[in-house]
C-alpha cells in the first residue's frame, strides 16, 4: 500500500484524546476540526525543559529521495513510547514546493507517519500562508514609502534587499521587474522572489520565544539602504507590529498524531540546505515542557541541518541534546561509494564499502559537539544482511553503535531496539554539549570554521561580492551574528557531484545575505538558489481529488 493508502486505515484519535497523554487541559486546545489544535505558549515551562531528554536526529548526505529521517524520527518515537518513556516528536511543516515538486511530502512513510497526512502537507493550519503574508507586507510597505512624497525614508531602489515570497517552486520568479506601466504603478526596479520556506520571517518565527521576542526580531530586518547610504530597517517602515498581528496564531505550536496514536508536534518549516532547518524554539521547548523524552529532527546532513541546529538553535535558545541519532541507507551509501543512481535496489557490498566513508565523516562531526551518537540503518526491502553487516561492524570499529530500524513496515515495533539503544546513549553520557564556534567571533573565522571542521574543506574563497558583503555586515554591527551557510544537500562540498567524503577541496562564498532580525548571516556556496524549480516530471501531475473529496497521489 502507499503511504496514504496505509493513513486512511487508521482510525483517527480526537486531538483531545492526544492532549490527554500530555495532560493538556481541554481548554488550553484551539481546534482546527477534530484532529488538529493549536497550543497556547503559556504550556512552555523552562525549569522542565532543562530535564527531559532532547534527541536529534539527522542523516548522511541524503541521495535524491531522501532516506527517511522524518520516518525514522517517528517511528524513534512510537518505539519509545513502546517501551513506557513518555514521547512527543517534535517536527518541520512541509513546504508546497517539495510536495508538488520532486520529494513529496514530509509526513514520515509506511506505518511512521503522522496524522491526518493529507492536511499537513498542503494549507495544514494555515501557517506557511501566514508568514507568507507576513512577509510580503513588508514589500508592499517598501514599495509603497518609495512612491510616496509625503513620507519617503528616501530609500534607493537599487539598494533594496528585501524580495517578496511565495511558498511553491518558480524558478521563473527568481528575477523579475517591478513597478512597470507608468507612474501610478510604482517605481520600477529590480527584485525577485524566494521560497516562503526561506524567508527571514519564517527563521525569525523559528527563533522568537515569545510575542515581544517576535515583534523586536521582525523589527530588525535589514531592509536596504538610502540614497545616502543610511540602513534602513522593518522597523523605520513601522512594520513589524502588524506583521507580527499576521503570525498571531502562526506562533502558536500545531498538536497533531503519529498513526499510533501518540502526540506530534508540528511547526515552522525552513529549509536546511537554504535555512537554518529546524522547528521552532516554541514547539521544542513545548514538547519538552509536557513529555520526558522529544525526538526532533534537522534537515539533511550533519554538515546542514545539525549544525545549524546546534550552533544557531541550540546557542540562541539555551537548549542541549542529549543524544544524536544519524539515519543511514544501504542505498545512499551504495550512492556513495560510487554505485548506479538507477541501481541502488541491486546488492552491491563494494559500493556500501567505499560508501561507508560518508558515514564516517558525519559521526566524526557529532563528536565536533560532545554529543553520543547511535546509527539507525533505515531498512528497505532490498537490502542483503552482508550490506548490513559492513554497516554494523564499521560503526563498532569507530566506537558506535549501529541499529536496524524498520520503521516503515512496522512502525513503533520496528523501533524497539533503536529506542532503547539511544535511550541508552542519552542516559549513560557524561558529555557536554559544546558548540563549534562562538557568535563573537569574526564571520569569516566562524564560516571557515565550519567549513573546514565539519564538511572537510581545506579552504575558503571568497567572491569580490561576499568581500563586499562583509564589509556591510560590520558596518551594519552584525558581526556578532550566527551563520547559516546555504549549500548543497547532495555532498559535503559545495559541489553535488564531489559523494563520499571528498577533501582538499575549496568553499566559494558566492555573496552574503543578511537576516538581522534572525541574528544570523546567510554565506550562499556553490549554485544554490533560495527559489527551487519544479523537475521534468513534477509530483503535481499525480495528485488528484475525486468527487467525493479524497486525494490521491501524495506520498
Amino acid at each position: 500500500m502507499t503511504d496514504l493508502d496505509i493513513a486512511r486505515t487508521i482510525t483517527l484519535k480526537p486531538i483531545q484524546h492526544i492532549a490527554d497523554q500530555l495532560g493538556i487541559s481541554h481548554d488550553d486546545l484551539n481546534l482546527y476540526g477534530k484532529y488538529k489544535a493549536k497550543l497556547p505558549l503559556t504550556l512552555i515551562d523552562e525549569e522542565k525543559v532543562k530535564k527531559s531528554n532532547l534527541i536529534l536526529v539527522t542523516a548522511i548526505s541524503p541521495t535524491p529521495a531522501g532516506e527517511g529521517k522524518t520516518t525514522v524520527s517517528i517511528g524513534l518515537s512510537q518505539g519509545l513510547n513502546r517501551t513506557g518513556r513518555k514521547t512527543c516528536v517534535v517536527l518541520r511543516e512541509p513546504s508546497l514546493g517539495p510536495v508538488f515538486g520532486i520529494k513529496g511530502g514530509a509526513t514520515g512513510g509506511g506505518y511512521s507517519q503522522v496524522l491526518p497526512m493529507e492536511d499537513i502537507n498542503l494549507h495544514f493550519t494555515g501557517d506557511l500562508s501566514a508568514v507568507e503574508k507576513a512577509h510580503n507586507l513588508l514589500s508592499a510597505l517598501i514599495d509603497n514609502n518609495l512612491q510616496s512624497k509625503k513620507v519617503s525614508l528616501g530609500l534607493d531602489p537599487r539598494q533594496i534587499f528585501w524580495k517578496r515570497v511565495m511558498d511553491m517552486n518558480d524558478r521563473s520568479l527568481r528575477k523579475i521587474i517591478i513597478g512597470l506601466g507608468g507612474t501610478g504603478n510604482g517605481i520600477p526596479r529590480e527584485t525577485g522572489f524566494d521560497i516562503a520556506v526561506a524567508s527571514e520571517v519564517m527563521a525569525i518565527l523559528c527563533l522568537s520565544n515569545n510575542i515581544e521576542d517576535l515583534k523586536r526580531r521582525l523589527g530588525n530586518i535589514f531592509v536596504g539602504y538610502t540614497m545616502d547610504r543610511q540602513p534602513i530597517f522593518a522597523r523605520d517602515l513601522k512594520a513589524q507590529g502588524a506583521m507580527a498581528a499576521l503570525l498571531k496564531d502562526a506562533i502558536q505550536p500545531n498538536l497533531v498524531q503519529t498513526l499510533e496514536g501518540y502526540p506530534a508536534i508540528i511547526h515552522g518549516g525552513p529549509f536546511a540546505n537554504i535555512a537554518q532547518g529546524t522547528n521552532t524554539v516554541i514547539a521544542t521547548k513545548t514538547g519538552l515542557s509536557l513529555a520526558d523524552w522529544v525526538v526532533t529532527e534537522a534537515g539533511f546532513g550533519s554538515d546542514l541541518g545539525a549544525e545549524k541546529f546546534m550552533d544557531i538553535k541550540c546557542q540562541s535558545a539555551g537548549l542541549a541534546p542529549k543524544a544524536m541519532c544519524i539515519v543511514a541507507t544501504i542505498r545512499a551509501l551504495k550512492y556513495h561509494g560510487g554505485g548506479d543512481l538507477k541501481q541502488l535496489t541491486t546488492p552491491n557490498p563494494e559500493a556500501v564499502e567505499k560508501g561507508l566513508v560518508n558515514l564516517e565523516k558525519h559521526l566524526e562531526n557529532t563528536r565536533l559537539f560532545g554529543i553520543p551518537a547511535v546509527v539507525a540503518i533505515n531498512k528497505f526491502t532490498t537490502d542483503t544482511d552482508e550490506e548490513i553487516a559492513l554497516v554494523k561492524n564499521r560503526c563498532e570499529k569507530m566506537g558506535f553503535k549501529a541499529v536496524v530500524a524498520e520503521v516503515w513496515a512496522k512502525g513503533g515495533e520496528g523501533a524497539i531496539d533503536l529506542a532503547n539503544a539511544v535511550a541508552e546513549a542519552a542516559e549513560g553520557s557524561k558529555s557536554q554539549f559544546t558548540p563549534l564556534y562562538d557568535w563573537a567571533w569574526p564571520i569569516e573565522k566562524k564560516i571557515e570554521t565550519i567549513a573546514t571542521k565539519v564538511y572537510g574543506a581545506a579552504k575558503v574563497e571568497y567572491s569580490a561580492d561576499a568581500k563586499i558583503h562583509l564589509k556591510r555586515i560590520e558596518k551594519l554591527g552584525l558581526s556578532g551574528a550566527a551563520v547559516c551557510i546555504a549549500k548543497t544537500q547532495k555532498s559535503l562540498s559545495d559541489n553535488p557531484d564531489l559523494i563520499g567524503r571528498p577533501t582538499g577541496f575549496t568553499i566559494t562564498v558566492r555573496e552574503i545575505e543578511i537576516a538581522a532580525g534572525a541574528n544570523f548571516v546567510v554565506p550562499i556556496t556553490g549554485e544554490m538558489m533560495r527559489m527551487p524549480g519544479l523537475p521534468d516530471h513534477p509530483s503535481a501531475e499525480n495528485i488528484d481529488i475525486d468527487a467525493e473529496g479524497n486525494i490521491s497521489g501524495l506520498f
